[in-house]
């Protein structure tokens, strides 16, 4: 998720719930093997066992069109003991695909058996090696063909965005595909695509046949949905998003500082505004602060009302 979870937000967010793992943006391979340093930027968890703060292990994304550059660089990762290293085939981003990158690449299932294969023999076991896909480019007449080419390639999972480049993140996701995919390759399959309660993890459930899921957005908008999810499937009170407010809102104050601490101060207010237009559509309270601040441009302004925000949250908070 290119721009909105990187390192900062991904220790916020797998501190207040547990995931099995995680993804980072994507580094892009072009042209050479890239220092250890720009993976370390990307993947700063790389320095702490491939770990967030909250303990929750991390894969780092590889993006590019070149199979020998990929290998080459694959390897100089797994040197550094990622949690495991993925793939991006599923970007629909117009930069990234006007350069050969992300979902662009589904309409040359070919090529990606090449790629796979390229990688998987220079990460060669060292480490879980994943790869992720749309169900094409402008339709699904391609999507068995490009996700057997990474089956056979060799990529040990594959997670499916259920919707093609063209859809972008357009509502629906078209979960029985994943169904038809898994049904097609001899790896296992994670669906992934418009997930945004458990309610909607349900229907996909039903739709793709799949219990594994990977959260995109939705685990954004709301930090706690891997653990309503696990309540749901345990028959148990999955809890209410406006009484969990005072478990989210110490979040953002955290997040705040690590932003303050990387990102040039001018683009500081509008980071926490973006993680507040998500988390809007799951807290009524997030939707109060997000209006509050969202003419402010001062960073002491911005910081100022955070801290109230929160203090207001833990006031709140019962016991």
């Amino acid at each position: 998720m290119e721009g909105l979870l990187d390192a900062r937000l991904r220790a916020e967010v797998t501190r207040i719930a547990h995931y099995d793992w995680c993804v980072t943006e994507f580094v892009r391979v072009t042209d050479g093997v890239l220092p250890p340093r720009s993976y370390q930027r990307v993947a700063p968890e790389l320095l702490n066992g491939a770990r967030t703060e909250g303990g929750v292990p991390v894969r780092v994304q590889l993006l590019g069109s070149d199979p020998q550059q990929l290998a080459a660089n694959a390897d100089q990762l797994a040197r550094l003991e990622p949690a495991g290293i993925d793939l991006n085939f599923g970007c629909p981003a117009p930069t990234v695909n006007r350069h050969r990158g992300g979902a662009v690449l589904l309409d040359e299932p070919e090529l990606l058996h090449d790629i796979v294969s390229a990688v998987g023999r220079a990460v060669a076991g060292r480490v879980p090696f994943t790869a992720k896909m749309r169900l094409g480019v402008r339709d699904t007449s391609r999507a068995i063909e490009a996700a057997q080419a990474l089956a056979e390639g060799g990529a040990d999972m594959i997670v499916v965005h259920a919707r093609t480049k063209l859809d972008g993140y357009k509502p629906p996701a078209h979960w029985p595909w994943i169904a038809r995919i898994a049904e097609a390759v001899r790896v296992p399959v994670v669906a992934n695509g418009e997930i945004w309660s458990a309610d909607d993890y349900l229907r996909c459930r039903s739709e793709s046949g799949l219990r594994d899921v990977m959260l995109g957005r939705g685990a954004v908008a709301d930090p706690l949905l891997a653990t309503r999810i696990r309540a749901r499937l345990a028959g148990e009170d999955e809890g209410d998003p406006a009484g969990d407010w005072p478990r989210i809102a110490p979040a953002l104050t955290g997040y705040w500082r690590r932003v303050l601490a990387h990102v040039e101060a001018r683009h500081a207010a509008g980071r926490v505004k973006q993680w507040l237009n998500l988390l809007r559509r799951t807290y009524p309270q997030a939707e109060t602060l997000y209006q509050a601040l969202r003419p402010v441009r001062d960073n002491t302004t911005v910081e100022r009302m955070l801290m109230a925000a929160v203090a207001e949250a833990c006031a709140q908070a019962p016991g």
